[in-house]
């Protein structure tokens, strides 16, 4: 029997969701049991998480080869292959972590590793295009697993007008919504991004866009002035008092008064942004602990000047994900912004805050299978729902 049919047959899968991030500090690897059911509803139980870090050197030569002055063709070419080597080590870890063996999984969805993202349109040679490149080959992928791998997801819903992020939208709709109350789902990773679920929301009226830096500029300033890849648990910024002056210059970009949809990246928030922050901070004479509370406050400005600007329903809760989840300092800053709306992690409404973007992969992957759309064009600005990704066969 052909393998897609035999997987479109099975009432239930087993899937792999791998993801990382635009933080590039390791894959995360999640195990899922699906039940799809019809329409938009599905049944999902985590089997596993883990996040298997990058060997030492690697995260930097990503960081290299997504800069345009030093990304040279043949290092991506490279690193392309690479990273499907180590995306499928992180598929064999997730199932072994599960109880499981490769031969008991029957689907891997992985949504690879972003170097640059250009989704704005422009036109070149007779015609206008947006573009985004992902690496970590899924045919790699498939091939050391025998697992039938789907990746490549964002360019679909690019070649359809849309900004290719963000994806998780869609799945925060199938997971999330309810009937009585309006929900914001806050994904704090590198970047940060909302959805948006008024109340008895259909997928039309769900919106998300990304609302600018999460952790960032935070770890790239913990980086440089504690030789640590995070400021853990925000115990330096919490130490330190941000700076007004700082926070309201680094505010002061196009892309936070852009309407949705947008998207952004490493692009517009990594290295030189970084930079600009110590350096003007430095001037400023502000020591290591106000340089990381402001650092920290940018993230928290810019997510609540988004809600004010662009969430047009009154929230009920806003549900947290992600690596800033774990971050007490920041959280409790978004309980105050927020207040007297409801800040919670994601795992106290059953999905573990660190797992979530993995897990929605495996749920896409999923859909992709099914021949399903996995965009919503409310988010991306596309001009209609597509089936996303491209399918490996092994």
């Amino acid at each position: 029997m052909h393998p897609i049919l035999r997987l479109v047959q099975k009432p239930e899968r087993f899937v792999i969701g791998l993801m990382s991030g635009t933080s590039a500090d390791g894959i995360d690897a999640a195990v899922v049991r699906l039940c799809p059911d019809k329409d938009d509803h599905i049944e999902i139980e985590t089997l596993s998480f883990e996040t298997v870090p990058y060997p030492d050197g690697l995260r930097e030569e990503i960081f290299r080869i997504s800069a345009p002055e030093h990304g040279r063709v043949d290092a991506i070419c490279r690193i392309n292959f690479l990273l499907g080597e180590r995306f499928a080590g992180a598929a064999h870890t997730a199932a072994r972590q599960a109880g499981l063996s490769l031969s008991d999984i029957d689907l891997i969805g992985s949504h690879g590793q972003t170097i640059h993202h250009l989704p704005e349109r422009v036109e070149a040679f007779g015609v206008t295009i947006g573009a985004t490149f992902q690496i970590g080959d899924p045919s790699v992928i498939a091939q050391r697993t025998c697992v039938v791998t789907v990746g490549d997801f964002r360019p679909a819903d690019v070649a359809v007008g849309g900004q290719g992020a963000p994806l998780v939208p869609y799945v925060d709709y199938l997971l999330f919504r309810s009937p009585t109350l309006s929900r914001g789902l806050l994904n704090i990773g590198g970047i940060a991004n909302m959805t948006v679920l008024p109340a008895g929301a259909g997928g039309p009226s769900v919106a998300a866009f990304d609302t600018g830096p999460g952790n960032m500029v935070i770890d790239a300033a913990a980086l440089s002035l504690l030789g640590t890849p995070c400021d853990r648990d925000g115990r330096a910024a919490r130490a330190g008092t941000p700076s007004e002056t700082l926070v309201q210059r680094l505010l002061d970009l196009p892309f936070f008064d852009l309407p949705p949809p947008k998207s952004t990246g490493r692009e517009l928030f990594g290295k030189d942004y970084a930079t600009r922050l110590l350096s003007e901070g430095r001037s400023l004479g502000l020591s290591i602990n106000d340089l990381l509370a402001t650092a920290t406050e940018i993230t928290v400005r810019s997510i609540a000047h988004a809600c004010r600007r662009f969430v047009t329903v009154s929230l009920d809760e806003v549900i947290v994900s992600g690596g800033g989840a774990r971050n007490p300092y920041l959280m409790e800053r978004l309980g105050r912004v927020f207040a007297p709306t409801t800040v919670v992690v994601s795992d106290e409404r059953g999905l573990a805050a660190d797992a979530k973007e993995a897990v929605a992969f495996a749920v896409l992957a999923d859909r992709t299978i099914m021949g399903m759309p996995g965009n919503l064009p409310s988010a991306t600005g596309a001009d209609r729902p597509v089936v996303l990704g491209k399918i490996c066969i092994p």
